[in-house]
């Protein structure tokens, strides 16, 4: 499980897994409102990992123009393409 630092908005990051199948685990997302990233830490937990990017993508905060869910979908983006689009076998 790496740190994946979020940009703009008041969480710092989040750490996840990605399984086999591409099911989202252990996610938490690090600073920030904290009902609102342990309730989408919560949701993201258990589902598909392109699914959940497709879904939180684009979620704006105020006029800040990106969110934690949309930071978080980047992350989850950046960890496949970083694997080459797969899930780990």
């Amino acid at each position: 499980m790496s740190f994946h630092p979020f940009q703009g908005v008041c969480s710092r990051g989040a750490e996840f897994e990605i399984d086999e199948a591409g099911i989202l685990r252990n996610v938490r997302i690090q600073g920030g409102c904290p009902g609102n990233t342990l309730a989408v830490g919560t949701l993201a937990e258990g589902h598909d990992a392109r699914a959940t990017a497709a879904l939180l993508k684009g979620i704006p905060c105020g006029n800040k123009g990106t969110s934690c869910p949309d930071q978080l979908a980047r992350a989850i983006e950046a960890e496949l393409s970083r694997r080459g689009g797969v899930v780990p076998a």
